[in-house]
């Protein structure tokens, strides 16, 4: 089943309103979101609440799903899989949400999918990169809407073939699924437009020191680095880099996820020149994502992220499942969210039944001057890749 909304929010907002079918359910929705909190992964979490708090207050403000209110339940997971499993069963067992989201972490992706499949519940990702989610590790209950890491690779490669043609490549990943299944996904590309390896290392989440790898980057030699780290992390990575002189005459690109509107401040010059592929820009020319754009910073004074649109774009593909299917039962919502397509800041996004992917248009993005500059893009249907999924 195929929707196609091409509605404004408001528009949209309004017309559902008034044409709702009854509910059998009553009170509010409730949205258990766990993510992180606390920990090196906090700006990200940051970006995941306000995406989902500004959702869910226009579309509160506009009479809810069918009605109904939309109640956000938070929990901090600290991007650690074990509390992400703990806190999210107190929210289906305890408080008796209707849907989860907010997991940052991959592994936390992939455990708290085998949690929501146990209570009959369905979860989506608006964050997680790791392309297991919806592969080899799919599960019917979990949804992804963000950009996975083949996604970003394939547009980053391609860009980075025509920019350093043959380019020697070093990849520094975090060492767990995300950054062992960014770092692969990206080499995978790369070496396919004819970039070379130079060397890989795995650093632990929440690294203090990154220095003890620079001797291996320098005897690599490398014209390119690759890196998957994220939050805090890239802030320590890429001013120790710059500290101890590496950065002149590299090109630093990595995942969506390296350098946000978060961390960018923070810093500073060394991220002077990062490339990467992603699938949202606070400058995306479109009436859609100037209007999401100025709310979002009149109610953050920050700009979004592409964690921030994503969470934001969920709820409304949440809403739209619902309206459609007449339910918040687990079965009817998820064959209304397979195949759905519905408008979002960046454009408009479907859902591919047969792995519960988002497709949709990637771009290449380059820090100039402190700023986000949109340099290349790739469309959906070149970007997605084979589906992968063998479980439904």
């Amino acid at each position: 089943m195929n929707i196609i909304i091409r509605l404004t929010a408001a528009a949209l907002l309004a017309a559902t309103a008034l044409s709702q079918p009854a509910f059998a359910q009553s009170g509010p929705i409730k949205i258990g979101v766990v993510t992180p909190l606390s920990g090196t992964y906090t700006p990200i979490g940051q970006q995941v609440r306000w995406g989902l708090e500004l959702a869910a207050k226009e579309i509160n403000a506009a009479g809810g799903i069918s009605g109904r209110q939309v109640n956000l339940l938070f929990e901090d997971e600290e991007a650690n899989p074990s509390v992400a499993v703990q806190k999210a069963e107190k929210l289906l067992q305890v408080e008796k949400v209707d849907f989860l989201t907010g997991t940052v972490n991959s592994g936390s992706t992939l455990a708290v999918a085998q949690l929501a499949e146990r209570n009959a519940k369905l979860a989506a990702t608006t964050v997680s990169f790791a392309d297991s989610i919806t592969t080899d590790k799919c599960s019917p209950n979990m949804f992804r809407v963000n950009a996975r890491a083949e996604q970003q690779s394939v547009a980053l490669a391609a860009w980075l073939a025509k920019e350093k043609p043959k380019a020697k490549v070093f990849y520094l990943g975090p060492d767990y699924e995300m950054g062992r299944s960014t770092v692969a996904a990206f080499k995978s590309s790369a070496e396919k437009g004819g970039a070379q390896s130079g060397g890989e290392v795995f650093a632990p989440l929440d690294s203090k020191d990154y220095t003890q790898y620079f001797g291996q980057i320098r005897a690599s030699r490398p014209q390119v680095v690759y890196t998957s780290v994220a939050g805090n992390d890239t802030v320590r990575l890429l001013t120790q880099l710059q500290d101890f002189g590496l950065l002149s005459g590299l090109t630093v690109v990595g995942a969506s996820g390296t350098v946000t509107s978060q961390n960018i401040t923070a810093i500073g010059a060394a991220a002077e020149g990062f490339a990467t592929g992603v699938g949202y820009s606070p400058q995306i020319d479109s009436p859609e994502n100037k209007t999401f754009v100025a709310a979002f910073r009149a109610a953050n004074k920050t700009d979004p992220d592409l964690y921030g649109a994503d969470s934001y774009g969920l709820l409304f593909a949440y809403k739209a499942a619902v309206e459609k299917a007449g339910s918040t039962e687990t079965d009817k919502v998820r064959e209304a969210l397979r195949g759905l397509s519905w408008q979002t800041p960046q454009g408009t996004k479907t859902i591919r039944a047969g792995d519960h992917q988002a497709m949709q248009p990637m771009y290449v993005v380059r820090v100039t001057k402190g700023k986000f500059d949109i340099i290349d893009n790739v469309s959906s249907e070149s970007a997605i890749g084979p589906d992968a999924c063998t479980r439904f």
